[in-house]
């Protein structure tokens, strides 16, 4: 459906829910993916999968980060697409929110991609070519309660794809963000009925969406046909985003 012409990709969060889909979704298209997960567990759902290549690796720490770029270095020249999808959430009204549990979600939401971008950029610079996509949430604009955490990493990552855009532009790197709405997921297992029935009377198209809605954008705005988009923020979320 779109030109990739060979490239290689790196996706975080690889082993479940939206990453998994976005990974195999690459793969099927002709796309070499190193899938990344936090354990070696996790990463067995995608290691029979063709033109994937999973690596254990926590993204919050900086010495893991060196041993992934490492390893992608053992496998492929450069990434040419960086798709910043691994995130958690800790959530608790503020008030009751620990220290511990504000910073480890900044850690893998925000300073992740941080470290994980910048060791990667050196490459995509000197090729002069390279796409980074960013899986931010439309709580990083909107917010939600007891999400203080989760909405200001989210937000960050909003902030990181526009400053990033301005700075490789002249590169030829694009650097592009998505916000998802409620999508089916395993994330949004654990919410009663009531919850979910709050949700689709306030987004127009009545439905969740589905991990394959974001797969679909991370191909175009992966491809050839994409290279004129940078710094935009794209929501897939059924409208929810206009109330």
């Amino acid at each position: 459906m779109f030109n990739h012409s060979s490239k290689t990709a790196l996706v975080t969060g690889a082993s479940r829910g939206i990453g998994k889909t976005i990974s195999m979704m690459l793969a099927a298209n002709g796309i070499k993916v190193i899938g990344v997960a936090t354990s070696e567990e996790s990463l067995k759902s995608i290691q029979n999968i063709d033109n994937i290549i999973p690596f254990c690796c926590d993204i919050s720490n900086e010495k893991s980060v060196e041993q992934l770029y490492n390893f992608s270095k053992e496998h492929f020249d450069s990434i040419d697409i960086l798709v910043n999808n691994a995130g958690i959430h800790m959530d608790n009204i503020l008030l009751r929110m620990k220290t511990d549990e504000w910073q480890k979600v900044l850690d893998v939401n925000l300073n992740g991609p941080f470290y994980l971008t910048r060791v990667l950029l050196k490459d995509m610079i000197k090729s002069k070519s390279g796409r980074i996509i960013n899986i931010s949430s439309i709580s990083g604009t909107d917010g939600n309660k007891g999400q203080s955490n989760y909405s200001a990493s989210k937000g960050g990552l909003l902030a990181f794809t526009k400053s990033l855009a301005k700075e490789v532009g002249r590169r030829n790197i694009t650097v592009n963000c998505i916000a998802p709405g409620v999508i089916e997921t395993d994330m949004i297992a654990h919410l009663t009925d009531t919850v979910k029935k709050n949700y689709l009377d306030r987004i127009p198209l009545k439905k969740f969406g589905k991990p394959e809605d974001i797969g679909k954008m991370i191909l175009f705005l992966s491809s050839d046909e994409a290279s004129y988009i940078t710094g935009q923020t794209f929501y897939i979320d059924g409208g929810i985003s206009l109330n």
